[in-house]
């Protein structure tokens, strides 16, 4: 069963959808085939919960303690919200695992930050990126003036991640060649666990791109695939069964280096050229 569009207030509702596991349709294939009549009973029972069309965005901090440097902010995220014909196990409840586990680790080492570390656990990506887009417009500035907010020169950087259980094996800096260089430094230190890639291409789909969209380092990490866009995306198999809790363990460890070095150094994490609006509808 796959989940690929979302419902919106006003639209009128879809006909119930039930989708047959291959196995059990080549079954009632060969049975019907064979002369044996097949029936099929099923009770079907759907709502649409309209009630509260609100999203929420759950947000946590450590709190920075450099007099000069603790109103900057180093953020790090993924999405709460799934698709229903699984458990969203990878996607993704993943990313979320991964992000909680880092402050985890940062709070174990009872780490003093000198920027201020927020979470950001985002709600209705799977609707268009809604909780992360609606965010930054609140925030930070809006795409479709370049209207610049006083909070937007205070991040330094956002990371998420949401590509399924697999091990990060390097980060995406969607042609920030100056954050390319800082990233292939900090990963020098991951070379023998198989992280090794700063790429400067781009990869889309995700919370992150909203940060982009304004001029705000933005980034998603590299991650092996495993069974992501073959078996459980968006579908019925998306269940706890298929994650990998030592690779999720791998990703935790990375990720907290790059959102640890982030908060300490000197400076914030270097900028691209001041992306131009985009017009509503565009």
């Amino acid at each position: 069963a796959d989940g690929v569009s979302g419902y919106k207030k006003d639209e009128a509702e879809e006909l119930n959808t039930v989708m047959v596991r291959y196995e059990d349709c080549q079954r009632i294939k060969r049975l019907i085939t064979a002369g044996v009549p097949v029936a099929i009973e099923a009770d079907i029972k759907t709502k649409f919960f309209d009630s509260d069309l609100n999203g929420y965005n759950l947000i946590a901090e450590i709190p920075g303690t450099d007099a000069l440097l603790k109103d900057e902010v180093v953020i790090l995220g993924a999405h709460l919200d799934s698709w229903h014909g699984g458990t969203g196990a990878t996607d993704n409840a993943a990313g979320n695992a991964v992000m909680l586990e880092v402050i985890r680790i940062l709070k174990a080492i009872d780490v003093m930050p000198r920027r201020t570390i927020r979470l950001v656990l985002w709600n209705a990506e799977e609707q268009g990126t809604l909780g992360s887009e609606a965010y930054v417009k609140n925030h930070f500035a809006d795409v479709t003036n370049m209207k610049l907010k006083v909070e937007h020169s205070k991040i330094s950087a956002y990371y998420n991640l949401d590509n399924g259980t697999g091990k990060v094996r390097g980060i995406y800096t969607n042609g920030n060649d100056s954050a390319r260089q800082i990233f292939d430094q900090w990963l020098s230190s991951f070379k023998e666990m198989g992280a090794t890639t700063a790429t400067l291409l781009a990869t889309g789909g995700t919370d992150h791109d909203a940060f982009d969209a304004v001029g705000i380092p933005g980034f998603q990490f590299i991650q092996d695939p495993i069974e992501y866009d073959a078996k459980t995306h968006h579908t019925n198999f998306d269940t706890y069964d298929h994650l990998l809790s030592e690779d999720l363990k791998h990703s935790a460890m990375i990720v907290a280096a790059f959102v640890y070095q982030s908060a300490q150094r000197n400076g914030m994490i270097p900028r691209k050229e001041l992306p131009k609006s985009k017009p509503s509808g565009n």
